[in-house]
């Protein structure tokens, strides 16, 4: 298996992009907490759902910062894992559903 080494996030560059664009950085500060408050949804559902899309979207930070994230909120390893299945299904169902694109090109 080959190591994909990425940077560390750390604090010296969360306030260096706070630094270079200050006013975005804050509102989407702002949106991230109210999208993840709780709301019809639960911050375990949310986090889970989060821990799935960063699967689909394949970001190391979202994975760990979220799988981090829906512990603290109480999710158990095995609500987790599910989730990154469900994330698994949507991703191969999207090529199976793609498929048609194939087909209809085929004859």
């Amino acid at each position: 298996m080959t190591d994909i080494s990425m940077p560390k996030a750390t604090r010296a560059h969360a306030d260096k992009r706070h630094r270079l664009a200050p006013r975005p950085d804050t509102a989407f500060r702002h949106f991230s907490e109210a999208v993840f408050a709780d709301g019809a949804l639960d911050g375990v559902t949310k986090q889970l759902i989060a821990v799935a899309v960063a699967h689909v979207t394949q970001c190391p930070w979202c994975i760990e910062g979220h799988v981090k994230a829906a512990r603290r909120a109480g999710a158990s390893g095995e609500q987790i894992m599910e989730a990154i299945w469900v994330a698994a299904e949507m991703r191969a169902g999207a090529a199976y559903a793609h498929s048609i694109k194939a087909l209809e090109l085929i004859d």
